[in-house]
């Protein structure tokens, strides 16, 4: 089995190969831009780990390992658009550095060129692997309209949550690994429980960028915090604090829910008050730990020698203790 940082390296240097240098220039820069900020790259990681349980050979996954991160950076693009997003990764997003049309056009693009590298999958698989890249991308694109949906709403429950960010950020992580899986021949059953544990690592990884939204370092975070307040996003955090908040705890919360106007510092400082009163972040990681332990009940279930597990339980784990 490659460990996590040679799989890493050779999905940057598939990257660096993709030629945007082309015309018409303000199409292509802005996708070599967002490619070049380089991010953790966890989706094709995941996809090459996954191929490598199950085959030596993982060349024939790395194309499409490049693909579904070229898809994954599109679906950031569009998604800083409609949030308004000033920062990612730490620096300008592309609607803010150029201007929203760009920033359509380009996002569109980048979801062509992800296709063209997902169709490189082996022939044997490659019905497969197509039908469910396609059936993850509109997954996305369903979550999204969930998540601008609820946006209007303050009587989200849990469920329907759990609903939208399965959609919106779990079955990205799970097709990756169950492509990557694909590719590797892996029988049926197996491709199953490698799905599952991504689909579970998936809630608990966006349950805890719930917490980290509120309570972590920017500078670590590569995104400005206390964002999803200020957009009265219905994050675990927020519909955990409104299902509990009793009484004049509830009407505050409510009433800067309801403020069209206010100071964002202010509006973070008095949502992030109520949290700790309700020990809200405490009741988040618990329910991100909660999808944690049913993600390796999964993996465990995966019958390959537990060596061959191993990269891909660290790589896991280490996704789950971002906090530290």
């Amino acid at each position: 089995m490659q460990g996590t940082e040679s799989l890493r390296a050779v999905v940057e240097e598939r990257i660096s190969k993709l030629d945007y240098t082309i015309q018409p220039v303000n199409l292509y820069e802005p996708i070599s831009y967002t490619l070049n900020n380089k991010g953790k790259r966890i989706r094709p990681i995941l996809t090459l780990l996954a191929c490598n349980m199950f085959s030596d050979k993982i060349e024939d996954a790395v194309n499409p390992a490049v693909g579904l991160e070229v898809f994954h950076n599109f679906t950031l693009l569009h998604d800083d658009i409609m949030d308004d997003a000033p920062v990612r990764r730490g620096e300008p997003t592309v609607h803010i550095k150029w201007n929203a049309n760009t920033a359509i056009l380009s996002g569109d693009t980048m979801m062509i060129e992800a296709y063209k590298l997902v169709y490189q999958a082996p022939d044997y698989c490659l019905r497969s692997v197509l039908e469910l890249f396609s059936n993850v991308a509109v997954g996305v694109c369903e979550g999204q309209m969930y998540d601008m949906e609820f946006e209007n709403r303050n009587d989200v429950t849990e469920q329907e949550y759990i609903k939208m960010i399965t959609l919106k950020t779990s079955v990205l992580i799970a097709g990756a690994l169950k492509i990557g899986a694909l590719i590797g021949k892996a029988n049926t059953e197996d491709a199953e429980n490698i799905y599952h544990f991504g689909l579970n690592l998936g809630i608990a990884f966006q349950l805890l960028d719930d917490w980290l939204d509120v309570y972590s370092d920017p500078k670590v975070f590569g995104k400005k915090t206390g964002g999803d307040i200020v957009a009265n996003k219905k994050t675990y955090m927020l519909i955990s604090a409104l299902a509990n908040a009793k009484n004049k705890q509830l009407a505050e919360l409510n009433g800067l829910l309801s403020k069209e106007t206010f100071n964002e510092k202010e509006k973070i400082t008095a949502v992030k008050n109520i949290y700790n009163n309700l020990n809200t972040g405490e009741l988040t990681m618990n329910k991100a730990k909660e999808y944690s332990s049913k993600a390796f009940e999964y993996l465990n279930k995966i019958k390959v020698s537990e060596d061959k597990k191993q990269t891909l339980h660290d790589l896991g784990e280490s996704l789950l203790n971002r906090i530290k």
